[in-house]
């Protein structure tokens, strides 16, 4: 191989700056009152812990009392931190959002920036979803986002204050996503979401966007997605991501606390993808089709 050919050798992406390093200033979210929906775990934790490093007072709520202590604890320890608490809640029941935000007011402070990232999901072919299946994940997804979402705006524009919305999606909102039909249309209306309340709210002050994670390993996903991580895994052979590496959660923490900054307030109405442009990746000649059902291994159709 020839010094050229070293030099053009496919590498990927470079690696983050290590946990801990800020993307913001210290002290950005001083004084600031961050919610995150299904913040006890995952992504969600990893989000709530760079508005925490940046000085945010931080709620974090979700449906396990036991996990959201253990989070709180973890938040709380992080140098910079504020003050942290939970609130248990189902973001399925509209008084019980309510309810969570009375909590988290009399906790810390009416909130200044709410992060929709609770949802629900799981693989299934179109056809086998039952009716409660589908309820399962849309009135979390979508259901319950709005529900969250209209209640911070609600009691923004009631007190005549601006606040700033994060929505975490799914790039199948645009594409589709064979295997998780309710999925994919309850992030489709998240994203919708987006980009029609930028324009109601816009002039009350209230900016909303959208974030997309890549595949980004944590704790709480499924075995299925856990599989195709481990795939993609940095050297894997099979390696499917472009950026030949996969993400890590403190990234998209980063794009969240940008994206509700003071350095954002112009950028409202969009959704970020924080992916590596795995989802834009395209073959140069088409794979053969593996219909769902094989590829879950399902059999054939049965009513």
């Amino acid at each position: 191989m020839t010094d050229n050919a070293r030099t053009h050798a496919p590498r990927g992406l470079p690696a983050p700056p290590p946990l801990g390093a800020a993307a913001l200033p210290p002290g950005t979210y001083a004084g600031q009152v961050v919610l995150v929906t299904g913040g006890g775990t995952g992504l969600g934790k990893a989000i709530a812990a760079e508005f925490a490093r940046l000085g945010a007072g931080v709620v974090i709520a979700g449906r396990r009392a036991e996990q959201l202590a253990v989070a709180c604890g973890e938040l709380a320890a992080l140098p910079g931190a504020g003050k942290v608490a939970a609130a248990v809640c189902d973001i399925r029941d509209p008084e019980r959002v309510a309810e969570v935000f009375d909590a988290a007011e009399a906790a810390l402070g009416a909130p200044d920036v709410l992060v929709n990232n609770a949802a629900a999901n799981f693989p299934c072919p179109a056809e086998d979803l039952s009716p409660n299946a589908w309820r399962a994940v849309v009135d979390t997804t979508l259901t319950g986002t709005w529900f969250m979402t209209r209640e911070f705006a609600r009691r923004h524009l009631a007190a005549g204050t601006p606040g700033s919305i994060v929505n975490v999606g799914a790039s199948y909102a645009w594409t589709g996503g064979p295997g998780f039909a309710h999925s994919a249309a309850a992030k489709a209306g998240v994203k919708n979401l987006v980009e029609t309340l930028a324009v109601e709210w816009g002039p009350y002050g209230i900016q909303i966007n959208g974030l997309v994670p890549g595949l980004v390993p944590h704790e709480d996903m499924t075995a299925d997605i856990r599989g195709g991580l481990e795939r993609s895994a940095p050297g894997a052979k099979d390696s499917r991501q472009p950026a030949l590496r996969v993400g890590a959660p403190r990234e998209l923490g980063w794009a969240a606390t940008f994206l509700a900054s003071p350095y954002a307030r112009f950028v409202t109405g969009h959704t970020l993808v924080v992916d590596g442009a795995n989802w834009q990746r395209r073959s140069l000649v088409q794979p053969a089709v593996v219909p769902v059902r094989d590829q879950l291994g399902r059999g054939p159709f049965s009513p």
